[in-house]
């Protein structure tokens, strides 16, 4: 078996409000869309900035929910940019709750985290340092026994 691509796919309860909000909080680009005949999106695909993501709108009857629909959500979204400060500026005034604000982290990154307003959490980050793996266990073991 050889695996060719690996895609998060994200259910959220508006899938043409998530492209707009995707679209202007992060700079992502819609790629497609799947349109029914009601005229609501059942899928689109994004790409953010050379990584593809898919989207589709809850389908209760299929037991497939949103984060909201479940409580909550256990997966964070990693997206690495230029200045996580301003990106994190953006989606907020887009509709985003920042969860964590932005500050310097021991791996040598400087992040923050966003809940959007579908309930998918983004971690939003730029390097501020190259570590070796060897100094960021050696930064993780300080961290963890101070």
């Amino acid at each position: 078996m050889k695996i060719h691509e690996t895609l998060a796919y994200l259910t959220v309860d508006d899938a043409a409000a998530a492209i707009d909000f995707y679209t202007r909080a992060f700079g992502a680009t819609e790629t497609f869309r799947l349109t029914g005949p009601d005229g609501r999106v059942g899928h689109a695909q994004m790409d953010f900035g050379g990584t593809k993501l898919l989207l589709a709108p809850e389908s209760p009857d299929l037991g497939i929910l949103g984060p909201p629909s479940r409580g909550g959500t256990t997966v964070r979204i990693h997206l690495h940019v230029d200045d996580c400060d301003a990106v994190l500026a953006q989606a907020e005034t887009c509709g985003g709750e920042v969860v964590r604000p932005a500050h310097d982290q021991f791996y040598g990154e400087r992040s923050g985290n966003l809940r959007d307003p579908f309930g998918h959490e983004w971690q939003i980050g730029h390097t501020i340092e190259e570590l070796t793996p060897e100094e960021m266990q050696r930064r993780y073991m300080e961290l963890m026994t101070s």
